[in-house]
């Protein structure tokens, strides 16, 4: 394998990581570059687990010092998303590959309706309905969010924000920060279960996983600085790019 394979994965994992924390879909970069390095899809997939994990460390870290985050508020939608996690990482590989970009695809181009309608809820947040605890309709929501994470992760930050701002009632910066605690717990359990599977590579993962933590560090900082407008636009762009890339190409 080509030496500067693991400069381009730094480089790469940096991307992902500021768009991951920031937004979502930054896997369609890391994905495409351990493609590059020969992995197939499913070790891809695996692989790119280590550098979510790391990067989700550092982002929740962050965002707790900055005082952005509250864990114990979020238990009653954690754990569902853990489960679901859980569940998705031990279907992986079950759906044809076809089915999964077009899926994806269209799940993006949904998530552009929400973005444009009554944008004052990304914005402002809706402080009282952060106050009410998760109920029922909540749980479902992000136990399947999770299925989908543990499956595949690329774009899972976009549902996660979706139902955060609009199930939740918090403002995009907050959700950030949620969205990063939810997916570092569902990814442990999910990445046992690929490394059991041999789905992994460590080498190529861990220097993904330097670039991926960077990344998360410079964009908790963009967050805090810019605030919830900046994240707003940047999420619309990169759901944009991703619905054309899985519905087009």
């Amino acid at each position: 394998m080509d030496v500067l394979i693991y400069p381009l994965l730094v480089l790469a994992g940096f991307c992902a990581g500021f768009i991951n924390t920031l937004a979502a879909a930054g896997s369609v970069i890391s994905l495409a570059v351990l493609n590059l390095a020969g992995l197939p899809l499913d070790v891809a997939n695996g692989t790119n687990r280590v550098a979510i994990l790391c990067q989700a460390a550092v982002g929740v870290g962050r965002f707790r010092k900055q005082g952005k985050l509250e864990i114990r508020p979020h238990i009653g939608i954690i754990l569902p998303a853990v489960v679901g996690g859980i569940l998705g990482a031990l279907i992986a590989g079950q759906v044809s590959s076809m089915v999964l970009r077009r899926s994806i695809g269209v799940c993006m181009a949904l998530t552009l309706i929400p973005l444009f309608l009554k944008p004052s809820r990304w914005l402002e947040g809706n402080p009282e309905r952060e106050k009410k605890k998760a109920g029922l309709v909540q749980m479902v929501t992000f136990f399947l969010i999770g299925i989908y994470g543990g499956y595949v992760q690329l774009g899972v930050g976009v549902f996660l924000l979706t139902a955060l701002v609009l199930a939740t009632g918090l403002d995009l910066v907050r959700a950030n920060a949620v969205k990063l605690l939810i997916a570092l717990c569902y990814i442990v359990p999910a990445l046992a279960i690929f490394v059991m599977n041999d789905l992994v590579r460590w080498d190529l993962g861990l220097t993904l996983a330097c670039g991926n933590m960077l990344g998360a560090w410079t964009a908790t900082h963009e967050a805090a600085q810019r605030g919830t407008p900046f994240i707003r636009w940047l999420l619309i762009i990169v759901v944009i790019a991703s619905a054309i890339r899985y519905l087009v190409f």
